[in-house]
């Protein structure tokens, strides 16, 4: 599909992607770190920053489109966004990027996302502002972290479908052994052992430790042209073939307070809309990116996405079924959990790997990878195909 003929699918690919080194501290600032993985993404793509007019990332980006513009030498810019919230809005970016290139606004789009929340503060820890709305109804009654607020829906989950702490075992098993063939990943070389989960202290009961996300320093980057242009750029195009996002009715936060189901979130809305729009279902997915924060949003995204039944997420995980070979390989690079936590953009960058084939835990002949945001925010999701 041409772009400017109005659809989204295949009409555009991510021809280039770039990444710093991951750390619990790193010297540079965020801007910096923010160009230098711009600037490999572009490199990658083969494309020069004065082509670039088109920038996308979150409203929790510290670095703004005035800076990069300047710091990376780009020319005059006709489309910048920002998508709301951190972790739900990974994917969301490059959604973005594909509706201003196939509706005629810009050529090239560059998405990133800059971050030292190993070495900086957290969101959460700030007092000197009044709280958010949402927040007034879970910070005073001890729900004062996202670990906290997810560990009530976890246990509810636990409670109702009869999942375990060893299915949430296996989601972390595999991640870290993703991230032990991975040398760019903070995990790389560092295995993980059931004894090891099961005895390790608890962050927020019953999420233990090693149901956490990393706190990483760190940046990555995309660049997303035309389907035709991406023919004649250095790497091999990765479509983007399908793309969605969701803020479902009554949503509340992490918590889900209103809805009269809190475990249904914002995965299921956002897969109407992806499958809606997509030639492909399910299973036909080789390879998934699920946003992993902490290890059950996994079991939810599964449910959500449409490869098992509702509370079957937990059964779905048995028998190495996301490991290398299994059902439905998860988290390649490592994720969040092993690799790094950029609020999630390692997982679309490691999804064009994957597609590329030149993955670090490569599937043999992989041609279509699902891509998704954070569960329980609001969120995104990207269907990518070589």
């Amino acid at each position: 599909m041409a772009a400017g003929s109005g659809g989204l699918k295949d009409a555009t690919a991510v021809v280039g992607i770039g990444q710093t080194p991951f750390a619990k501290r790193l010297p540079e600032d965020e801007r910096t770190l923010a160009c230098r993985a711009v600037l490999a993404a572009l490199d990658d793509a083969g494309i020069a920053p004065g082509e670039v007019d088109a920038l996308a990332s979150y409203t929790m980006e510290e670095t703004d489109e005035v800076e990069l513009a300047k710091a990376c030498g780009f020319g005059d810019l006709t489309f910048f966004s920002k998508v709301g919230f951190g972790g739900g809005g990974s994917c969301a970016t490059v959604a973005h990027l594909a509706a201003a290139i196939t509706t005629g606004q810009a050529n090239v789009g560059v998405a990133w996302r800059s971050r030292k929340r190993g070495s900086g503060p957290r969101p959460w820890t700030n007092t000197t502002v009044q709280l958010p709305t949402p927040a007034q109804w879970t910070r005073p009654y001890g729900l004062l972290r996202p670990a906290d607020e997810i560990a009530m829906l976890t246990r509810r989950y636990l409670h109702e479908y009869g999942a375990t702490r060893d299915h949430l075992f296996n989601v972390a098993l595999a991640c870290r052994n993703r991230a032990n063939q991975n040398p760019a990943a903070i995990m790389y070389e560092r295995p993980l052992t059931r004894e090891m989960y099961m005895t390790s202290r608890w962050i927020s009961e019953p999420l233990c430790l090693f149901d956490n996300c990393l706190e990483t320093d760190g940046a990555l980057a995309c660049v997303v042209v035309s389907a035709e242009r991406a023919r004649d750029c250095r790497q091999r195009p990765v479509l983007v073939h399908s793309v969605a996002q969701s803020l479902p009715a009554q949503h509340h936060g992490m918590v889900n307070y209103w809805n009269d189901d809190p475990l249904t979130g914002p995965a299921w809305a956002a897969a109407r809309h992806l499958w809606k729009h997509s030639d492909l279902a399910p299973e036909d997915v080789d390879v998934a990116q699920i946003y992993d924060a902490f290890t059950p949003l996994v079991l939810l995204s599964l449910e959500g996405y449409g490869f098992c039944g509702r509370g079957e997420g937990g059964a779905f995980t048995e028998g190495g079924a996301l490991e290398t070979g299994g059902l439905l390989p998860l988290n390649t690079g490592g994720g969040g959990l092993s690799e790094a936590y950029v609020h999630g953009f390692n997982l679309i960058n490691e999804g064009v790997k994957q597609l590329r084939g030149t993955s670090t835990a490569q599937v043999p002949d992989a041609s279509a990878c699902l891509v998704t945001a954070g569960e329980g925010v609001p969120t995104s999701a990207l269907l990518l195909r070589s």
